[in-house]
């Protein structure tokens, strides 16, 4: 596996300081969230050829690859104008993904509100997912004019909650350009966290044929029951079953970790790839 890192957890500092700290930390390719990673980030119109041809140059110049270009938006948004804005933002993303080489444009699925209040009854609800569904097609069709691929973050408190939903939306659109981001942790909460072997093995069988990236990170439980994400190796997380994934059907992915700190990014990429060779 390609193990890599979201940039904007490295200690704050240009675009190139961070590179070359990923890179000195042994990092393979990165999670690029521009509105992250620019203090005074101009918005989409800052997403020019030559942008993109600069940050090709720059990722090339320190060995990293750009795992996920990130543009986690609301795609359920209920109000027109919102969501008309919303998908004109993944039509400029996507398009400077093929400029910049992206592996994946990377979006969560949103929930049923202009807030993007998560973890609400109607997000878990047939009609969210069919109106998920709908606004997303356009956006997968624009993947598929650029040749890039846009891949969605199952997250239990998001309307594609579960795996079972995450098959139901790859076979409503049907489209060899949207695939899956797995995140192991972001399956799991309260109400199931106790099965969550079961819970991350169902993922697997139901989403592996789709999955273009992995997401790495830890769990602990507070006394409200409420799950944190952490670095990994700092919680419950069993990787095995993972990482076994990662290393029998899927040689080479990219493999981001995630809430690492400038202190512990260096050791938690260390904790995992010790894990993987382990197996």
């Amino acid at each position: 596996m390609q193990l890599g890192i979201r940039l904007h957890d490295i200690a704050p500092g240009t675009i190139e300081e961070r590179l070359a700290i990923a890179e000195e930390q042994g990092f393979a390719c990165g999670h690029l969230a521009l509105t992250k990673m620019l203090k005074d980030y101009p918005g989409n119109q800052a997403l020019t050829p030559g942008f993109a041809m600069y940050l090709r140059k720059l990722f090339a110049r320190y060995r990293l690859d750009v795992a996920v270009l990130g543009n986690y938006k609301n795609l359920a948004n209920p109000d027109p104008a919102q969501l008309a804005a919303i998908q004109q933002g993944y039509y400029e993303n996507i398009r400077f993904a093929a400029m910049l080489g992206a592996g994946v444009v990377g979006t969560e699925t949103g929930a049923p509100n202009v807030d993007y209040i998560e973890d609400t009854p109607e997000s878990k609800t047939e009609a969210a997912l069919g109106t998920f569904i709908h606004n997303l097609r356009p956006v997968v069709a624009c993947a598929e004019r650029f040749g890039v691929i846009l891949a969605i973050e199952p997250v239990c408190r998001h309307i594609v909650y579960d795996s079972q939903r995450a098959l139901a939306v790859l076979r409503a659109i049907d489209s060899p350009n949207l695939q899956i981001i797995l995140d192991p942790v972001n399956l799991l909460g309260p109400h199931n966290v106790d099965r969550r072997d079961e819970v991350i093995r169902q993922a697997i069988e139901d989403l592996g044929d789709y999955v273009a990236v992995v997401h790495l990170k830890d769990f602990q439980r507070g006394a409200d029951g409420k799950l944190r994400s952490v670095a990994c190796g700092q919680g419950e997380m069993d990787y095995t079953d993972i990482l076994r994934f990662i290393k029998t059907r899927k040689p080479y992915i990219h493999a981001t970790l995630e809430n690492t700190t400038p202190d512990n990014a260096e050791a938690t990429r260390t904790f995992i790839q010790q894990q993987y060779d382990a197996l």
